[in-house]
């Protein structure tokens, strides 16, 4: 079994930064993806950003140039920096990983991200 615990959601003005952080504890198996995803009220979940093992990444257009994904391997832990935030990213934004041998993925209890105007 996989816990994923994410930190660093709350309230910022637009055009503030935050950063998320999400610890994976559990049977942690390499190669895997980390990565962000979120959904806003009304909305689909979507991709916001993921990092493989070997650090190749995919974020979507609408954060291109303003957010970055890291990865720690050894700590099995994924961040997500969030700069020059808007009100549209208002989400709650779930942790996500998936594993590539054996295809499983797990998902975090989600933080709120609320971007005033």
């Amino acid at each position: 079994q996989v816990q994923l615990v994410e930190s660093g959601g709350g309230l910022v003005q637009a055009g503030g930064s935050l950063r998320l952080s999400c610890a994976a504890s559990g049977s942690i198996f390499s190669p895997n993806v980390m990565g962000w995803y979120r959904q806003a009220p009304g909305k689909q979940r979507e991709l916001v950003a993921r990092m493989a093992t070997g650090g190749n990444t995919n974020y979507a257009d609408s954060v291109k140039g303003r957010f970055t994904i890291s990865r720690d391997n050894p700590k099995n832990t994924v961040y997500l920096q969030m700069n020059s935030l808007k009100p549209e990213d208002t989400a709650v934004y779930y942790c996500n990983i998936l594993f590539i041998v054996e295809p499983r993925e797990y998902w975090g209890q989600g933080t709120q991200v609320t971007v005033s105007s």
